[in-house]
């Protein structure tokens, strides 16, 4: 449960802070140019029945702006008079225009408003990467300096990879370190340049692997290689339920110790810990479809041959997991394993501008790539709603961890609302970049049915992606 609380407080202090920022953003603009913004609130204060939605809200004195607090967390908005939004407030609308309000600035005006919100969350995000190369600099494990090499699925041998090949890059560049961008890049290619026994050999590629069938299957098309040696033996783990409860650790019930290796599970020989947790992925496949705690406790029951650290010694061991099949260990993680091969570099504050804008528009085009996927039906299966955003953040609270993933959603949020979807700015901006060209304003009641038809395509899409959030979280696979 404190787990789950963690996550939650980081999702809420981020988002929070992108939504208040974006729209402070149009706000700054809007005042700018001498538009009254009539509310700023953070999330939506939609009205059930008497009640207004209003968690909190107030208004300086000598102020035309209400500021507050929604019960709906479905992002924020700032209400800009004379302005046709998300609040439908169509009455407005038909009174007399007024000097203050937006539909009587000029369309260039407006259109420097609508992109406010967007161009703080993008410069936002590029401020904060910058800042974290500062602070922090960049930690990463080359992949020349990878010498175990990495750990392929059955399609990766296919097209002639190994295990245990060293990637070196492929005929759109060079890699660097282990990031999505390897996928995309071996996604697209058309070879692949690799170390092999100390040989370099090149691998043909289509230049069209499905992208998310290579991130979705399990095991993936490839991960670096990590072998099976204990690093870290636990004496006890968290309950699989969600109070705070201990129990025994299996691990720590067989006598594991650090520097033993796994050979096998239930008689099936492993060569590393990417076939360890494959193995006992199988075992939770099965455990979906169990009817009885029997057949779960037989299910649960597994062996192992462990050879131990410093001996020739093999031991068979029966062991437990636990309800959600956990061991009880941990191997290196991958700079635990090559910790004399970490890269650190460092900049100084002028250089990390640089630095950090090339890592951000990085983030941003990959992003903007992957987009292809979401209009197909697996990619639909695969957008995520609060929850999953929610789980990206780290179970302990992580400075570091915390910046990086809220620049990463301030792209996200950036780019989301440039989409040209009538509701979203991106809409507002091509109903007006329409008014430039052509010297014609869309009539109102277009406006109107148009950010239906947009506000409908948000809530649609919102359900789908919380939808998804809650079959996962049954474990029901689709």
């Amino acid at each position: 449960m404190e787990v789950f609380f963690i996550k939650l407080l980081q999702f809420i202090l981020s988002i929070s802070l992108l939504v208040f920022l974006h729209e402070g953003g149009h706000m700054l603009a809007s005042k700018l140019f001498g538009i009254r913004v009539e509310k700023f609130f953070i999330f939506f204060d939609l009205s059930v029945g008497k009640w207004s939605g209003k968690l909190f809200s107030f208004k300086p004195k000598n102020s035309a702006t209400e500021y507050g607090l929604g019960w709906l967390p479905f992002g924020g908005y700032c209400k800009i008079a004379g302005m046709i939004d998300e609040s439908f407030d169509t009455e407005q609308m038909q009174q007399p225009a007024q000097p203050w309000e937006f539909r009587c600035k000029p369309a260039w005006q407006r259109l420097i408003v609508m992109i406010g919100g967007v161009a703080v969350n993008f410069f936002l995000a590029l401020f904060i990467y910058s800042m974290i190369m500062f602070h922090w600099g960049e930690n990463y494990v080359k992949m020349s300096d990878m010498t175990q090499g990495m750990k392929f699925n059955t399609e990766a041998k296919q097209y002639g990879f190994r295990d245990h090949d060293i990637l070196v890059g492929t005929d759109i560049r060079p890699f660097k370190d282990f990031n999505v961008d390897v996928y995309r890049d071996l996604s697209e290619a058309r070879y692949c340049d690799v170390v092999r026994d100390g040989k370099q050999v090149r691998i043909t590629l289509p230049g069209n692997i499905n992208l998310l069938n290579m991130l979705k299957v399990t095991p993936q098309f490839l991960r670096p290689f990590i072998p099976a040696v204990i690093d870290t033996v636990y004496k006890e783990l968290p309950a699989a339920d969600v109070d705070s409860r201990l129990v025994a650790s299996p691990a720590w019930a067989m006598g594991l110790s650090k520097g033993d290796t796994i050979l096998a599970v239930n008689g099936k020989n492993i060569d590393s810990y990417n076939e360890f947790t494959e193995e006992i992925g199988r075992i939770s496949d099965q455990l979906s479809a169990v009817k009885t705690p029997k057949d779960s406790l037989r299910l649960r029951s597994v062996s192992f041959v462990v050879a131990k650290a410093g001996t020739s010694k093999r031991d068979t061991l029966r062991t437990t997991l636990t309800a959600d099949l956990k061991v009880g260990f941990a191997v290196p993680s991958l700079y635990g394993l090559y910790n004399d091969k970490t890269t650190h570099v460092s900049y100084g504050f002028f250089e990390s501008f640089p630095a950090g804008v090339k890592y951000g528009w990085n983030v941003l085009s990959g992003y903007v790539s992957d987009m292809q996927y979401v209009f197909t039906a697996d990619g639909a299966k695969s957008l995520g709603g609060f929850g999953a955003i929610g789980s990206l953040f780290p179970d302990t609270w992580d400075w570091y961890m915390f910046w990086k993933m809220t620049a990463f959603l301030s792209i996200i949020l950036a780019f989301m609302n440039i989409l040209p979807i009538p509701a979203l700015d991106g809409g507002h901006v091509l109903f007006l970049l329409y008014e430039i060209i052509t010297r014609r304003k869309p009539s109102e009641t277009f406006m109107v049915r148009a950010e239906y038809v947009g506000v409908t395509i948000l809530i649609l899409l919102m359900v789908v992606a919380n939808l998804n959030d809650i079959l996962r979280w049954l474990g029901i696979m689709y």
